[in-house]
């Protein structure tokens, strides 16, 4: 029987417990590890590099939209990501598709559906709902910022992540357990990799991403 390790990060203790559920009819041995926040998804990818799959939720403490997604493909290259969530149009399915994610699999969808869903992705497919209709990104400026965003480093998608929750430098390097002078430098290479001259700007670059998710 195939052997499996599944990363399940939602803070939803309710629906961690309805994906395990999903998994569990699956013909495979599971090794289940489950995350609440952004730090303990991260803390997971880390410490099981083998894991086949992440299970994760857009909308989680510690972490603004598709900020998390970003961090976790560019440090965990080879792990396959698929998204869970109650936003399903088609926008926030193909920005979550562009930017690495290996699957999209909707909350409201049936566990016979997500159990699918996931089965495709660890066959090394790409997964997206019935009637997703694909196409590409229709504002050209979205598609530009995308091909930015991608060349950032784990890091710098984390301390944009963090920017667009509010934080300030000081208290990002208190989080991530580095120097304010550290932070600064990201912030700086951030700008220059957006193309903007203020961290506001690029604040309100990075929710002309998450725009889907809130419309």
């Amino acid at each position: 029987m195939t052997a499996h390790t599944i990363i399940i990060a939602d803070d939803h203790p309710l629906f961690r417990g309805a994906l395990r559920q999903a998994v569990g009819g699956m013909d495979a041995t599971l090794d289940i590890i489950e995350a609440g926040d952004f730090e303990a998804a991260r803390r997971a990818a880390a410490s099981h590099p083998d894991a086949d799959l992440m299970l994760l939720d857009l909308a989680m403490p510690g972490v603004s939209g598709f900020s998390g997604l970003m961090a976790l493909r560019a440090e965990f290259a080879s792990l396959p990501i698929a998204i869970i969530s109650a936003t399903d149009d088609s926008t926030t399915i193909r920005r979550a598709l562009e930017l690495g994610a290996s699957g999209f699999i909707s909350k409201s969808s049936g566990i016979d559906e997500i159990r699918s869903g996931i089965q495709s992705v660890l066959e090394g497919d790409i997964y997206a709902p019935d009637g997703y209709q694909g196409g590409v990104e229709q504002d050209p400026d979205v598609a530009d910022l995308i091909n930015r965003l991608r060349t950032l480093t784990p890091q710098q998608s984390r301390v944009l992540g963090m920017l667009g929750e509010g934080l300030l430098n000081k208290q990002i390097a208190y989080e991530l357990g580095v120097s304010e002078a550290t932070i600064k430098a990201h912030v700086s290479a951030i700008l220059l990799k957006l193309n903007v001259d203020s961290r506001t700007q690029a604040v309100i670059q990075l929710g002309k991403i998450n725009m889907a998710m809130v419309a």
